[in-house]
């Protein structure tokens, strides 16, 4: 039987930030990789479902066991937790909460993270990663915050026509690199806004982003809109920004 206790030699912090912008305590969850030292610097992960990416996707292990046997660049990671109540309205790009969600993200968590960890604070080593509507939020997130974010993980992402018209809106997205997964069972997803072919709407974004000049690394693979498929996919969304 293989010891895994190795891939546990990591730390995870939980903590809670005071926002103003929403009007409550939000739970994070920070990751400190094996080896971590204060007087060095990292690159840092910032994910929406925090709960969801610690639990179900096993970001934690998943990454201490690339750091340790795959030689990946240690980085830090942020997972922003959600309240489930609250999460279309955050994530989706006409919920009522989702402006103020994104400057919650750009104005009190970024300052708060970086004020007490030693994480890079240029654009190409924040990355931002999400399931569903978390990789919706992800992108909007760069589109509206340019200066701040360029790089995005999207585990099938929920992009329909209002995220496809806001990137018609910008004139060029070179400056972009998102890695997009899709799952090639996912034709028939149902969420709080009806049922979705997410294939058929993640190739249309893809068509988008790459019209605008994005970097985009576009993966198909057999799959359902399920924790379980994302899991097994995440090393290779890691090794692509941080091998």
């Amino acid at each position: 039987m293989l010891d895994d206790s190795r891939l546990y030699k990591r730390t995870i912090v939980k903590d809670e930030l005071t926002s103003s912008l929403l009007g409550e305590n939000r739970p994070l969850r920070i990751y400190l990789p094996p080896g971590y030292n204060e007087l060095l610097s990292y690159p840092v992960i910032y994910c929406q479902d925090g709960e969801q990416f610690f639990n179900f996707g096993r970001i934690a292990t998943t990454l201490t066991r690339l750091i340790l046997d795959e030689d990946l660049e240690p980085a830090i990671v942020v997972g922003v937790d959600v309240n489930n109540a609250n999460r279309t309205s955050e994530y989706a790009p006409e919920g009522e909460r989702h402006d103020a969600y994104c400057q919650f993200f750009a104005e009190e968590l970024l300052p708060y993270v970086e004020s007490r960890y030693p994480v890079r604070t240029d654009r190409s080593e924040r990355i931002l990663a999400g399931d569903s509507l978390g990789g919706t939020v992800s992108l909007h997130l760069a589109l509206d915050y340019p200066s701040l974010f360029c790089r995005v993980i999207s585990l099938s992402g929920a992009f329909f026509d209002i995220t496809r018209e806001r990137i018609k809106q910008e004139d060029d997205l070179s400056w972009l690199e998102i890695y997009m997964l899709i799952g090639t069972d996912e034709t028939d997803v149902p969420t709080e806004r009806g049922t979705f072919d997410f294939v058929r709407e993640n190739r249309l974004t893809h068509t988008f982003l790459q019209d605008k000049n994005a970097t985009l690394h576009y993966t198909e693979k057999p799959g359902k809109h399920l924790w379980g498929f994302w899991q097994i996919e995440l090393p290779a969304a890691l090794h692509y920004f941080l091998g």
